[in-house]
């Protein structure tokens, strides 16, 4: 249970792949750097793979709060009814899709979307409602806090007076918020909050702010999605997943001149930011590399919430991050280049799940990607 404190653009363009990227395909030969090293920091961090649930996105985000619920494992239909209401409000308070995630996640912490009564001998205070909030620190009267809707709104109010909330990690506005025992609790959550909104609510976890409006499928760059990603550079994918042609690659290339700015895919914590050797055992990341020479250059490995793990590889110098610390999403970890087992510029891009860095633990970051509203289409 949760105590609390007191109160505490640009128009979308597309970007374009040149012609002569085609020729380029063939070249691009870039490893990811699986073969160089075995990487077991994780420990007991690893979870299970999470099923994906694919939803559209429209721009209409309006949400039932009495008609028939989603199917989720995870949640009975009162869980989502309440969620369905944590929508509703922040949405006659015109609160962004963000927000929503951010609401429900938090509540999926507290009381796991329950609207709780006094718990007796197992609440550690007086905690009470969805979010857990407390008559005695100021919330309201326990019969407000086990109303929904009086709750989400105070929950909502609250989270709108923290400093650039829709742009730091979702931890850290619900812990500003809460004031929790756990600060790093919530952001496990993030990921199945974020496919409860898109189910509830037309996929507004896919969509942007921009300039006031909303756009789905348009995160990149400075941009994230509700769902707290982003694409890691604009450029669109010139060399696939696993294809026929290059079944050991374990991810996507991007299009990319030397010097774009790479972004982390969304919160997390840096694991790895190093130069990988080549096949000869060089540590030679500081100049172009070659189809054939093996590594994946200068390489960023980040994990984030929900056991996710992202790779960027071929950096033209040594990332701008260290391991161990938290970056946020969109933040810029380095820049692109050729560096290692590549033949020009571009991003090698690679998702793992299962906490697992491993070939085994890759996955296709196209859908991956395109489910969280930040396809790797080359939208600018």
């Amino acid at each position: 249970m949760t105590g609390t404190g007191g109160p505490t653009r640009r128009t979308l363009r597309r970007g374009v792949v040149a012609g002569a990227l085609t020729a380029l395909l063939a070249l691009l030969c870039c490893v990811g750097g699986a073969g160089a090293f075995l990487l077991t920091e994780l420990g007991d961090e690893k979870q299970d793979e999470p099923v994906a649930a694919t939803f559209g996105c429209t721009q209409a985000h309006g949400v039932n709060v009495t008609g028939r619920m989603p199917r989720f494992a995870e949640y009975g239909e009162e869980q989502l009814r309440n969620a369905a209401v944590i929508i509703k409000v922040g949405q006659e308070m015109d609160v962004p899709a963000r927000g929503w995630v951010i609401a429900i996640a938090t509540a999926m912490q507290e009381s796991a979307l329950r609207n709780l009564g006094h718990l007796g001998r197992r609440n550690d205070h007086d905690s009470v409602g969805l979010f857990q909030q407390r008559p005695s620190q100021g919330w309201g009267t326990a019969t407000q806090l086990r109303d929904p809707v009086y709750a989400s709104r105070k929950f909502y109010a609250k989270m709108l007076r923290v400093p650039r909330w829709e742009h730091r990690p979702l931890t850290d506005v619900a812990q500003t918020v809460q004031v929790s025992a756990f600060p790093d609790a919530y952001a496990k959550h993030e990921d199945l909050a974020g496919r409860i909104v898109n189910a509830l609510a037309g996929g507004a976890a896919r969509t942007v702010r921009v300039a006031e409006q909303t756009f789905c499928d348009a995160a990149a760059g400075a941009r994230i999605a509700a769902s707290g990603w982003t694409a890691p550079l604009p450029g669109g994918v010139v060399s696939g997943f696993r294809t026929a042609a290059r079944p050991a690659h374990n991810g996507v290339d991007l299009a990319a001149d030397k010097e774009t700015p790479i972004h982390a895919a969304t919160s997390g914590r840096v694991l790895v930011a190093r130069c990988d050797p080549d096949r000869r055992g060089r540590w030679d990341c500081n100049v172009d590399g070659y189809p054939g020479k093996g590594g994946c250059g200068w390489f960023v490995d980040i994990l984030h919430a929900g056991g996710y793990i992202t790779r960027y590889c071929h950096m033209i110098r040594r990332p701008l991050v260290k391991p161990g610390q938290m970056v946020a999403a969109g933040e810029e970890i380095g820049r692109s280049g050729s560096s290692g087992n590549s033949s020009g510029p571009h991003l090698h891009f690679e998702v793992h799940v299962g906490a697992d860095r491993s070939k085994r633990g890759a996955v296709n970051p196209v859908p991956f990607m395109r489910e969280r509203g930040a396809p790797l289409s080359g939208k600018a």
